[in-house]
């Protein structure tokens, strides 16, 4: 060590040992995707995702060391290692919506506990929901959990369908022709829409797979959905276009917006939902869609993804495109500001392991950690049809106007379909990766024994290899051979007196 001596004084300056601390005082910057993933394989935060089941987050604890699931719905039977679900239920109001469960949760004397024996100190950790309110904000808070989204305030603005299109008008993406407007009568309807034409869909300003989109053509199907349409202080009323539907995940960073691949949608099938509009699975496979489609898709995703970051929105946003089928051209559907039921497809693509699933480049936001990143190059890799695999998801509803008592159910795992259309189950496996060939399927159930199946209640999620649709979009005998074998394995009885049901009225999945 050289000592430097000062002529006013005597005392020693070790000036390389000044030199050395500073360095080491030095923040590491992760530098790209294999120090992400270091990062995350050493993670010493506890992180969870809480939610009514663990579908949404598939795989994720398998990509951060202390990732931990905690549902309501315990679908793997208490197998799943990293699953923590409360034994015992405590008194609570019906639940109306994925976030009163969510509420519940933070509030059930177990998952406190689970919470305190997994904390860093005063701090419980980081957690992602499905969906979330103000009043799940203040219980985290209280609880010393840090969300990991931006503001209920903010998901609840931009989760509105009417503001969702002023977004994309900043963002120069295109909608399908719409007015935005209140609506009286039917005849207020014609007045505002006038030139849209008489053909029209109506959209409420929130809703839950199909369940306020409304289909109108003339009075009387006005009248059937008017109380809902006229409550609203602000309606989206569309032109009706012969369309096809599709979807992309896309994660908004400091970097850039990272874009997966466009997927097809599922909708409407009367096999896997009530809903007429209703969202009921994807699909995700090499050139589905032209190369022209694909580009659009992904520059107007970037586009709304960017403007998103200058409202002041960050992490993962999924977005719906509606594809004309008269002219080609592409559209904005809606907007999703968070992780949906599109995830665990995205996020299971062989495009994805290869770098990361879009969710890693989404809690990265809120790790405190500062970290370069080429979103351009992911977003070539990611583009590129050789690094996309065939998969496909159906989500099975109950679709009879029914309630019943399920006396048997399906277990989660993985299935084996045989010649005559049989299924058997095969093992255990917590997601899909573990499906071989297209005769195998993984199923997770959401409804089980002793619960009960109501109109549009997720009985559970079918993934397998390969698609369900044919390129007409329309469901393929294999789909069909899955949902009656799956359906023939749940054993109900209708239930008259629905006094003492307590049901929960829409999706636990999207």
């Amino acid at each position: 060590m050289t000592i430097k001596k000062s002529t006013k004084t005597k005392k020693a300056v070790p000036t390389k040992k000044v030199a050395t601390a500073k360095k080491e005082n030095t923040i590491e910057v992760l530098d790209g995707i294999p120090d992400i993933r270091r990062f995350f394989y050493k993670n010493e935060v506890p992180i969870y995702f809480i939610s009514a089941t663990n579908f949404n987050m598939l795989g994720a604890d398998e990509w951060i060391k202390g990732f931990k699931f905690i549902c309501h719905i315990e679908c793997f039977d208490g197998q799943h290692p990293n699953v923590f679900s409360p034994k015992e239920e405590i008194p609570h109001d019906e639940f109306t919506c994925i976030e009163d469960i969510n509420n519940y949760l933070l509030q059930h004397p177990e998952v406190q506990d689970y919470l305190k024996t997994r904390s860093k100190g005063k701090k419980a950790g980081k957690a992602m929901f499905l969906m979330f309110d103000e009043n799940t904000e203040k219980l985290a808070k209280k609880l010393g959990l840090q969300i990991m989204f931006p503001s209920a305030k903010m998901r609840t603005f931009m989760d509105n369908k009417v503001n969702t299109n002023r977004i994309a008008e900043k963002a120069g993406v295109p909608c399908v022709p719409y007015v935005l407007s209140p609506v009286t009568d039917y005849k207020h309807l014609n007045k505002v829409s006038k030139v849209l034409g008489t053909d029209l869909v109506i959209q409420t300003p929130f809703g839950d797979s199909g369940h306020t989109t409304f289909f109108i053509s003339n009075e009387e199907e006005f009248k059937k959905y008017e109380k809902e349409i006229v409550k609203e202080k602000e309606v989206k009323i569309m032109k009706r276009i012969n369309c096809k539907g599709s979807a992309i995940e896309a994660c908004v960073t400091r970097h850039g917006t990272i874009v997966a691949p466009l997927m097809t949608e599922l909708v409407g099938f009367k096999e896997l939902t009530p809903y007429k509009g209703g969202w009921c699975g994807n699909e995700i496979y090499p050139n589905a869609f032209s190369p022209e489609l694909r580009k659009k898709a992904t520059k107007y995703t970037q586009l709304f993804g960017n403007q998103l970051r200058e409202e002041g929105y960050k992490g993962y946003f999924e977005l719906d495109f509606l594809i004309d089928q008269d002219n080609g051209e592409i559209y904005l559907g809606e907007l999703n500001p968070r992780v949906t039921g599109a995830s665990s497809i995205t996020n299971h693509a062989v495009f994805a392991l290869a770098d990361a699933p879009l969710f890693i480049f989404h809690i990265m936001e809120w790790m405190d950690v500062d970290y370069k990143l080429d979103v351009k190059a992911i977003n070539d890799r990611w583009e590129k049809q050789a690094n996309i695999d065939s998969w496909s998801q159906i989500i099975i509803k109950h679709t009879k106007a029914t309630v019943e008592y399920i006396s048997e159910a399906p277990k989660s795992g993985i299935y084996k379909m045989f010649d005559n259309g049989h299924i058997q189950f095969d093992r255990l496996d917590t997601h899909r990766r573990a499906v071989e060939t297209e005769n195998e399927a993984f199923f997770l159930h959401i409804s089980k024994k002793g619960d009960y199946l109501y109109e549009g209640a997720d009985m559970g999620i079918l993934v397998s290899r390969g698609r369900m649709m044919t390129d007409d979009f329309k469901l393929n005998n294999r789909a069909k051979q899955w949902i009656k074998a799956i359906q023939s394995k749940y054993a109900s009885q209708i239930v008259e007196d629905k006094s003492e049901q307590v049901m929960l009225k829409g999706s636990l999945t999207k």
